[in-house]
């Protein structure tokens, strides 16, 4: 409880931040290093009027950082989307960059990157992606960071059960389209989808030693570095006809 009558009800689906609870129309987070950064990149958010991320409404009494509840439904898994869906997933993405780009949050580089925007990333109303949340690791970067890892998220999976690859490169196509990436961008976006199974992995490998503010068991961090391994090698041997569907 809160005090009062406002009912704290976890929120799943995270993978990074745990502790999430929706309290009435808010959703409180345990602050992290990240907090600061955050809450000034939602305040730049809502003074653009870019209307596809939470409002940062500030601290409760127990020390949480606060944002409005955005209803709709978010995805526990990664699965097959729609060429309508992956569409709406790469305009959203490029409001956001737009929102920020050249701004003083980005700083040197193009735009302030989500750097996690996956369909677990994502709140859908409707069927369609309209907002991102969790924005923990949220930072200045360059636009393909975001788009190789949405295309991989949305499009790519070495499952036996996915689809073929012909039409995985077609959806990473629709992905391109729907973010309006340019001639050069496309001839870049395979090695950008390569980097981010490579840091993915990386990522998950360092939380393994040293301090971490993530509570994740190990035999799931040796789950996500094996399965990003393995995209990685899925992309690899399919390189061609990736790149060919970007043409």
């Amino acid at each position: 409880m809160t005090g009062g009558h406002d009912v704290e009800v976890p929120l799943g689906g995270g993978r990074i931040t745990h502790g999430v609870v929706r309290v009435g129309d808010t959703v409180r987070r345990p602050a992290s290093r990240s907090s600061p950064f955050v809450a000034e990149l939602l305040r730049h958010l809502e003074l653009h009027g870019f209307a596809g991320a939470p409002r940062y409404l500030g601290v409760d009494e127990a020390g949480r950082d606060m944002f409005s509840y955005l209803p709709g439904h978010v995805p526990a898994k990664f699965q097959q989307w729609t060429d309508a869906q992956v569409t709406a997933a790469g305009a959203l993405l490029r409001s956001l960059h737009g929102a920020t780009r050249s701004s003083r949050l980005a700083g040197p580089h193009p735009v302030v990157c989500h750097h996690d925007p996956g369909p677990n990333n994502m709140v859908f109303q409707d069927g369609t992606p309209v907002a991102f949340i969790d924005f923990d690791t949220a930072a200045p970067g360059d636009p393909l960071e975001d788009v190789g890892y949405a295309a991989w998220t949305w499009c790519i999976t070495s499952k036996v059960t996915a689809p073929p690859v012909s039409e995985q490169a077609h959806q990473v196509r629709v992905l391109a389209d729907g973010y309006g990436l340019g001639t050069r961008e496309r001839r870049r976006l395979v090695d950008a989808i390569l980097e981010r199974q490579n840091r993915n992995a990386r990522f998950w490998a360092e939380r393994v030693s040293g301090p971490s503010e993530l509570r994740v068991e190990a035999e799931v961090i040796a789950a996500r570095v094996e399965w990003s391994r393995r995209e990685h090698g899925f992309v690899t041997a399919h390189r061609s006809m990736f790149e060919h569907a970007l043409q």
